[in-house]
C-alpha cells in the first residue's frame, strides 16, 4: 500500500534544505569576498574648504592626514584639531556608509527565500 502524505523522497523536504544551504554558504562566501574587499578600500574626506584631508581604510584605519600650511596656527590648535575630527569623522561616515550599501544588496540577493 502507498504510503500517503509527507513529502516527495520520504524525509522532510531534502531537496529543498540542501537547496537553501547552498544559498546560505554562497552568501557567506560573498559577504566574506566584499567585507575583504572593503577592509582594502580607502576613503578619504576633507575639512575646512580642504586645508584638512585624511584618509581611512575599511578597517577603520587612519592611514594618511594631510595638512594645509595655512592651517596650522600656533596661536589656534582648536580650530585645527576640529578640522582633523571633522575630516576622520565624515571619512569613517563614508566607509559605514558604503559598507551598509554593500550588505543591503546582499541582503536583498537573498529574494525571500528563506521561509523565516
Amino acid at each position: 500500500m502507498a504510503k500517503r502524505g509527507g513529502f516527495p523522497g520520504g524525509m522532510g523536504m531534502p531537496g529543498n534544505m540542501n537547496n537553501l544551504m547552498k544559498q546560505a554558504q554562497k552568501m557567506q562566501k560573498q559577504m566574506e569576498e566584499n567585507q575583504k574587499a572593503l577592509e582594502e578600500k580607502e576613503f578619504t574626506a576633507t575639512a575646512g574648504g580642504g586645508a584638512v584631508e585624511v584618509t581611512v581604510t575599511g578597517k577603520k584605519e587612519v592611514t594618511k592626514v594631510k595638512l594645509s600650511e595655512e592651517v596650522v596656527d600656533p596661536d589656534d590648535i582648536e580650530m585645527l584639531e576640529d578640522l582633523i575630527m571633522a575630516a576622520t569623522n565624515e571619512a569613517l561616515r563614508k566607509m559605514e556608509a558604503e559598507s551598509a550599501a554593500v550588505m543591503s544588496k546582499l541582503a536583498g540577493g537573498l529574494g525571500g527565500g528563506f521561509p523565516f
